[in-house]
Parts: structure tokens; C-alpha cells; sequence
């Protein structure tokens, strides 16, 4: 199982307005249909640059659906992204293999 994760650093100023637009360009990243879902979250440490920094990850199908994702969607996906914001989002994306899962059960 992978996890696409990309992680941006959003400008103060853009923050709201971002964070607005990001809850509607998730759904068009499902949309594709390469990933079975999405986890937002807010990354809790203060960066040196400022800015309030999000990770989004999107648990992919398999090996073969990120890459038709790369090959297919992404390019346009970012540009939207850049379209809106320019350089007050910094993004950057890694691959996450996942090895094991483990839950709590109650007792």
C-alpha cells in the first residue's frame, strides 16, 4: 500500500482562502479515481519560514494507479494549484510505503 503525501507550507496572509480552496481540490484529486482516500492534516511544528504548514495524504490504489496519477492527472492538478497561489504555497511530495497497520480494540 502506498501514500502519496504532499506537504505545503501556505503563507499567513493566503492562509483561509487556501485552506477554502484545498477542501475542494481534494475531492477532484479522488476524482481521478487513483486513491481510495484523503487524510488533511495541519503539521504541528513552527516552521523557520513562517507560514502554517498542512500534509494531505492520499492512500493510492496501488503502485500502478500513482503512476497513472503522475502520468495522467498530476501535471494539471498543480497547475491549478500555482494558478491560484503562485509562490505562497511551497509544496513538496513523497512516496510513504506502508508495512503494517496496528489498531486499538476495546476491550
Amino acid at each position: 500500500m502506498l501514500i502519496y503525501n504532499v506537504t505545503s507550507n501556505i503563507d499567513e496572509r493566503i492562509h483561509q482562502k487556501w485552506l477554502v480552496w484545498v477542501k475542494e481540490h481534494i475531492p477532484q484529486v479522488l476524482a481521478t479515481g487513483h486513491f481510495t482516500e484523503a487524510k488533511l492534516t495541519r503539521v504541528l511544528v513552527e516552521e523557520d519560514l513562517g507560514g502554517v504548514t498542512y500534509s494531505i495524504q492520499y492512500r493510492a490504489k496501488s503502485r500502478e494507479a500513482l503512476d497513472a496519477y503522475y502520468k495522467n492527472d498530476a501535471d494539471t492538478l498543480r497547475q491549478d494549484v500555482l494558478k491560484h497561489f503562485g509562490e505562497s504555497v511551497l509544496s513538496f511530495r513523497t512516496e510513504l510505503e506502508v508495512i503494517d497497520e496496528y489498531t486499538v480494540t476495546e476491550k
